[in-house]
């Protein structure tokens, strides 16, 4: 049984870093791994996915050029690195494992969130 634990959320400045860690318990080591945010009223988006091996990666264009999302497979491990934050990064933030290696197929595994905040 997979269990993903996130932690690294908080309060922060806009302009400021924040680094969220997911802790995977069980096999995910072949699954593609994301990360996913939502706000109230508003659908889960997915902001960052990497690939099985950790070879690719996708971003949302939103957070392209500020976030990179990074894996250990070794440690069963998954960061996201959040520089420069908006107002708008605001969110809870949810880490996903898939079923299978490719970040196209379907999330099976969900985190319970970690909240960030960012203030402008």
């Amino acid at each position: 049984q997979v269990h993903l634990t996130e932690s690294g959320g908080g309060l922060v400045q806009a302009g400021g870093s924040l680094n969220l860690s997911c802790v995977a318990t069980g096999n995910t080591q072949s699954a593609a791994m994301a990360w996913f945010r939502q706000v109230p009223g508003k659908e889960r988006e997915r902001v960052a996915a990497i690939s099985w091996r950790g070879a690719t990666t996708e971003y949302a264009a939103a957070v392209k050029g500020r976030f990179t999302i990074s894996r250990d497979n070794t440690k069963g491990t998954v960061t996201l690195q959040m520089n420069a934050l908006k107002a708008e990064d605001t969110g809870l933030y949810y880490c996903a494992g898939y079923l299978g290696g490719s970040y196209y197929g379907s999330v099976i595994h969900w985190g319970q969130g970690t909240q960030v905040t960012v203030s402008s």
